[in-house]
């Protein structure tokens, strides 16, 4: 999944949840949650494909692992329980839900780190370094048809409607004063 589909998807999820449990939606810091949901590829993209990108070619590694989330988790439940803070949580909870939707758990290797050895899975030397992210860049402008392309569509949407929901809330307290 790219962008769209991990930022949306996850925002959706949890906007679905708060429904269901109001008490989970005056908890959950929906800022935290969608940069959780991005912040396995910010930390892995990066180290993987570019700085390591000889070595790994791997765009999955330390966020994309069960232990990461368990790292964020842990003191988040311990600073909520502390001082009702959910900042720490949700980025966590965003985080597991990018781990859900990217399907690690097909990638025991990674998701498990470190159960079956320090050494990440090596990727697909195809694109190394920037030619990874310029490749990237270019297949974003081709119109092909993608298994992403469905979350990323639907994510898209689920992005828009949450800012046009914020701006309608913004012009309507606006007129209450």
């Amino acid at each position: 999944m790219l962008l769209f589909g991990h930022l949306g998807i996850t925002l959706g999820v949890f906007l679905i949840v708060g429904r269901l449990l109001p008490s989970v939606a005056s908890k959950t810091e929906l800022r935290y949650l969608a940069l959780g949901a991005l912040l396995p590829d910010i930390i892995d993209k990066p180290i993987g494909k570019l700085i390591f990108a000889s070595t790994l070619a791997n765009g999955r590694i330390i966020g994309h692992t069960l232990l990461f989330s368990l790292f964020l988790a842990l003191p988040g439940l311990a600073r909520y329980k502390t001082r009702k803070d959910a900042r720490i949580i949700s980025l966590a909870a965003g985080s597991f839900c990018h781990l859900l939707e990217d399907r690690m758990w097909a990638n025991p290797y990674t998701f498990f780190w470190p159960l079956f050895g320090l050494k990440f899975p090596r990727g697909s030397p195809d694109y190394t370094g920037m030619e990874y992210f310029l490749a990237m860049f270019v297949k974003s402008f081709e119109f092909e048809f993608y298994d992403s392309l469905i979350f990323e569509t639907i994510g898209a949407g689920i992005v828009i409607i949450l800012i046009i929901s914020s701006l309608r809330k913004t012009e309507k307290n606006k007129g209450r004063k």
